[in-house]
């Protein structure tokens, strides 16, 4: 039922092309597979790709609990700046990307990207901690807010039972790992439909909140950069907290041997998205303010749920739907690119090879994507899981500043690789920067989490040495490692051919 995919070449000039990974044999972009090899089809189209960003991008955060800008900006007027300048930050991190996803037409995202820029060593570590910890603990958090809005209407007088919240968010999370083994197409269909819903709900925001405007409900911009002065720390936290929000535009960059026209849909499709995205948020926290104060807004738990109530009377319950809703479709977007990153990491010899393995009929990574749901359950019945996000959030800006470094590395290491997409240099210098002054933020304000996690990152290290370096591995540590893959063979031995050292 499942087969070793095949895997493309990228670049000209890279050290992955041309390669072979033991009995995987490399097949050109736009070539046929060989004869009893699968590849995954390509049927992310630039809609499809759109609904993948918009969709991921967008979860339950604006409509919960905006505050975190407005609380350490300290006034109305700073913090939809905050929102704007964000938006744009994240827009030339996604242009960024596009130039990469371009020029190395791998899936892969942040993995592949540092494989080709800086070796296998840190590619290694990214995977490691992506599979271990933020993945599942990402899914599971967003899991839990869906459990939680989906059950809001059935329990509008009392408090939901947490069993309850966390039952309902095992079944959802179960719904989004079948839904992706079992069709590439159905899922991006649903993603479609789910993106659809997010944008609605946003309308639902953004339209009553500008008739308030024409009815002059302008009360809370007078002196709107007036209040508490934002502190040295306030400001730069809000802008964290920004770009957290904005976070998900890299994720087709996941499945670029997926896109139609890589060269053209790519840029297309994260500029389309950025935009739709950025003005969403903006208009949808100017619509917040034009019914609820800033210090409402910041003691509200549901700041959606309160606008609503104040200006739409009943309809206010189909609140909680559009956020499960919007929850869902994050769940089902991060779940859809992300297996992608451990089926490339697989097909490069650094994760258990039959995580690349494909379903013959189906087309979809099957054991890619079934990964996740034992480390999701685990997470969400016994995971702290928000006290796992804070210690692993900045390992997510630090790998993502060396990504984009990494870009301008490569453009004085191969300045002939073909770059369909190329942005000007200050954009990837600017971008860089932004996410290693916010690592180096977090170290500061918050350096008991911040240590635990680049603990936990730094266990890459020994890991790579144990699973991939380490060639003669006793036969009792073989057979135990072949016990907890299930029978099936684990990490390959050494350094994949695939991806050799530079």
């Amino acid at each position: 039922m499942l087969r070793k995919a095949a895997a493309p070449t990228v670049s000209n000039g890279s050290y992955l092309q041309g390669q072979t990974n033991g009995k995987l044999s490399s097949v050109g972009s736009g070539q046929p597979a060989q004869e009893g090899k699968v590849v995954l089809k390509k049927k992310v189209t630039l809609l499809r790709g759109i609904s993948i960003i918009i969709g991921t991008i967008i979860g339950a955060g604006i409509f919960i609990s905006p505050k975190g800008i407005l609380k350490n900006t300290g006034s109305v007027g700073m913090s939809l700046t905050v929102w704007t300048v964000c938006g744009i930050l994240s827009l030339f991190g996604a242009l960024c990307y596009a130039e990469l996803g371009t020029c190395i037409k791998k899936s892969g995202g942040h993995y592949t990207y540092i494989l080709e820029a800086f070796g296998p060593l840190p590619a290694f570590v990214r995977v490691w901690v992506e599979l271990l910890i933020i993945r599942p603990a990402a899914t599971a958090v967003i899991s839990l807010a869906f459990g939680r809005y989906i059950l809001e209407p059935f329990f509008m007088q009392c408090e939901i039972p947490e069993l309850a919240i966390k039952l309902i968010t095992a079944v959802g999370i179960t719904l989004v790992m079948v839904l992706n083994s079992t069709s590439v197409s159905w899922s991006a269909r649903i993603q479609m439909f789910l993106t659809f819903c997010k944008l609605v709900a946003i309308l639902i925001i953004i339209v009553p909140g500008v008739f308030q405007l024409i009815k002059g409900e302008t009360q809370h911009f007078k002196n709107a950069f007036a209040g508490n002065d934002a502190s040295i720390m306030g400001l730069p936290l809000a802008f964290y907290s920004g770009m957290y929000a904005y976070s998900g535009w890299f994720y087709l960059n996941f499945v670029t041997e997926e896109v139609e026209n890589p060269e053209k849909n790519i840029p297309l499709a994260i500029c389309i998205s950025m935009i739709i995205v950025t003005v969403g948020y903006v208009l949808t926290n100017v619509a917040y303010f034009t019914t609820i104060s800033a210090g409402e807004l910041l003691l509200s738990k549901a700041v959606a749920v309160t606008f609503a109530e104040r200006l739409m009377g009943n309809f206010s319950l189909a609140v909680p739907v559009f956020v499960a809703l919007s929850c869902f479709g994050s769940m089902n977007g991060g779940v859809f690119a992300v297996s992608r990153m451990f089926f490339v990491a697989s097909r490069e010899g650094h994760l258990p090879e039959i995580l690349s393995m494909i379903h013959v009929r189906k087309h979809t990574p099957l054991p890619a994507v079934i990964v996740l749901h034992p480390l999701t359950m685990i997470m969400l019945f016994n995971g702290d899981l928000y006290s796992l996000l804070n210690f692993l959030s900045f390992a997510r800006w630090l790998f993502i500043g060396l990504v984009v470094a990494g870009l301008i590395y490569l453009r004085y290491k191969r300045p002939d690789m073909p770059r369909p997409f190329k942005v000007p240099l200050f954009i990837p210098a600017l971008f860089s920067f932004t996410c290693l002054f916010m690592v180096a933020l977090s170290l500061y304000s918050d350096p008991v989490n911040t240590g635990i996690g680049f603990a936990i990152t730094l266990t890459g290290i020994p890991a790579y040495y144990l699973f991939i370096v380490w060639d003669n591995k006793p036969k009792w540590f073989r057979k135990l490692l072949g016990k907890c893959c299930c029978g099936t063979s684990l990490l390959h031995p050494g350094v994949s051919q695939s991806s050799p050292h530079v």
